[in-house]
């Protein structure tokens, strides 16, 4: 019998262009399922787009455009840079697709049934650019006063009700994942945040928005939309034509590997499988967090004008050389610089 594997990138949020981390991931995977490939297995590799959420309809709204239409525009770049970069997905899912939205609805039913969904009110901070709630705890005061997300990012205080998933439930459940799965978070370094995240004490997560209405409607109940994070890691088993268990991709669950930027690592090491435990699905096997890519020693930033174009560094030192460069430079997994002299160097002494 012919093993099968499974592996996939996080989807990318459709907020603006993609640049060389989007790649770093993709051509990660892609090297992953073409040498599983080449060892006679069957592949199946997923990428996409995570295009609902108060973030993009803002966007979209700000550049004079309907949203559906932004989010097609801004998918399909991302399409385009992963075949500009050789990118050999078999599957590329898109949230605003109607079978996504049958897969996270089924999910959400599932999980709702099984006792693990109530109605409440949130009250408390949220990161529109990140799509997250953050806790009192987590809040960063700036020298001005001012507080802000972890990540730097503005909060505001939001007050609406809410359907909850009752995370704090799945504590122990986690921890004994964890324990019993020394190799389900990777690397180290992630996977002790997350272990200390958890041990700390779980909330119940807020999991449905009705201050926009951008998103997948929650069930029985549309003046709700699905928490962004609830809807996007639903794509996962989109890609294997959940909940139809006699799909022929249905074989490809449980993944045997996400691959993710580790400022995600939360939502899947600690969201994704207790939502999986409540639902009664099978867990994937691993969650690989990578480090972050800065430009000559700096933080990529719109306003300092340094986001690399993958396209452009191919067009000028070759695919080959960029895919060689972004896997060589440094062990994956840890944070990376990209620098032109590196480039030419690596091209020049290891390749040339």
């Amino acid at each position: 019998m012919t093993r099968r594997f499974t592996i996939t990138t996080p989807i990318f949020y459709v907020n603006g262009a993609p640049h060389i981390g989007h790649a770093y991931t993709s051509i990660a995977a892609d090297v992953l399922a073409r040498f599983h490939r080449l060892n006679g297995e069957d592949v199946l590799f997923v990428s996409g787009t995570d295009e609902h959420g108060q973030k993009v309809e803002q966007t979209a709204t700000a550049q004079g455009m309907d949203t559906q239409a932004y989010a097609d525009k801004i998918s399909a770049s991302f399409r385009q840079m992963q075949q500009d970069m050789a990118i050999s997905t078999d599957e590329f899912i898109r949230t605003t697709d109607e079978r996504h939205k049958i897969a996270a609805t089924a999910l959400w039913e599932k999980v709702a049934a099984n006792g693990h969904i109530y109605l409440g009110a949130y009250e408390g901070w949220y990161s529109t650019r990140d799509e997250a709630f953050i806790g009192e705890d987590e809040l960063v005061k700036k020298p001005d006063g001012t507080m802000v997300a972890p990540s730097g990012a503005p909060v505001e205080r939001v007050k609406e009700p809410s359907y909850f998933f009752k995370l704090s439930e799945f504590q122990d459940r986690l921890l004994k994942l964890y324990e019993d799965n020394p190799d389900f978070i990777g690397p180290h370094g992630p996977r002790r945040e997350i272990e200390s995240f958890v041990k700390q004490g779980l909330k119940d997560l807020s999991v449905s928005r009705t201050s926009f209405k951008w998103g997948i409607p929650v069930p029985n109940d549309p003046d709700h939309v699905m928490y962004v994070w609830f809807d996007a890691l639903a794509n996962y088993l989109t890609a294997v034509g959940y909940p139809d268990l006699n799909d022929p991709r249905a074989k490809f669950w449980p993944a045997d590997l996400h691959i993710v930027g580790k400022e995600i690592a939360r939502f899947h090491c600690v969201y994704w499988p207790a939502f999986l435990m409540a639902a009664g699905v099978e867990l994937p096997k691993s969650v690989f967090a990578h480090g972050w890519w800065t430009v000559e020693g700096e933080k990529m930033s719109k306003s300092l004008g340094n986001v690399l174009d993958p396209k452009a560094l191919a067009d000028e030192f070759g695919l080959d050389a960029l895919r060689f460069f972004l896997m060589r430079e440094v062990p994956f997994g840890g944070d990376s610089n990209f620098s032109r002299r590196s480039m030419i160097t690596r091209t020049n002494v290891e390749l040339a």
